[in-house]
Order: structure tokens, then sequence, then C-alpha cells
């Protein structure tokens, strides 16, 4: 599986995690015919640094929304403000659904900004970016 994605969502993603600093961002991606071409922002509900809740009034008002733009929900993010873009413990933990893809925007300098994995009982395998410009 490889994930394209927007360049202008890239952008986004790293814009939307540099204004939360030095708290987790996070929120939903869709996608038109396989391409992620959208990013919804959603509140950490938690405002720390090293996890994220999603605030659930938003989730489903943003799902309805993206079902409503005839959209595809297609990933979950959130920034790590301090880390690099790879799964932490518990994000391992926390990842419940086996389909779903889970992009980390790291905002170290040095790093990879922007990773995406799939995760099944704990163990991560990395999902391939395809930036399209």
């Amino acid at each position: 599986m490889i994930l394209p994605i927007a360049e202008k969502v890239i952008t986004a993603l790293l814009a939307h995690g540099r204004r939360d600093e030095p708290n987790e961002a996070c929120g939903y991606l869709a996608a038109r015919d396989g391409v992620v071409c959208r990013h919804f922002e959603l509140t950490n509900i938690d405002a720390a640094p090293d996890h994220y809740t999603m605030d659930p009034a938003e989730q489903f008002a943003v799902i309805r929304q993206i079902r409503a733009e005839g959209l595809q929900l297609v990933a979950v993010y959130h920034s790590h403000p301090a880390t690099p873009a790879r799964p932490s413990l518990e994000d391992l933990r926390l990842a419940h659904d086996p389909k779903m893809v889970y992009v980390i925007v790291s905002l170290m300098a040095g790093v990879a900004p922007v990773r995406a994995f799939k995760i099944n009982a704990g163990v991560e395998t990395e999902v391939p970016l395809r930036v399209l410009t």
C-alpha cells in the first residue's frame, strides 16, 4: 500500500502542528479517488505535548462533513512536537483499527517530517507516502 497525499495537505499538517505547539495536534485525513486531498483539524482535549484525545463532538461533525462532501476517511493524524515521526508506545497501544492509516507529523529538525503507518495489535508497518504537487 502507498498513500498518495497532496503536497498542500502536508504543508497544512506541519502548520497545524506548529500552531498547537507545545501540545500535540490531531485530526483526520480524507481522500477522493484514493488521494488524500483534505485535512480536518480537531481539538486535542488533553492539551498535552505527549498524547492526544480528539473531541468526540468534533469527530462526529467531521465524519458527517466528510460523508457529505463525498470523501472517504483514510487516516488519523497527530503531531510529535519533540520526537520523530514514528509511533510512540502509547500510539501503538491506542491504535485499535488495523484498517486505519496513522499519520505522524514530527516538528523536530533533521528528521522525516511526515510518515504514515498501519498498526495491528501493537505492530507497526510503514506506509510509504507519495506526495503529489
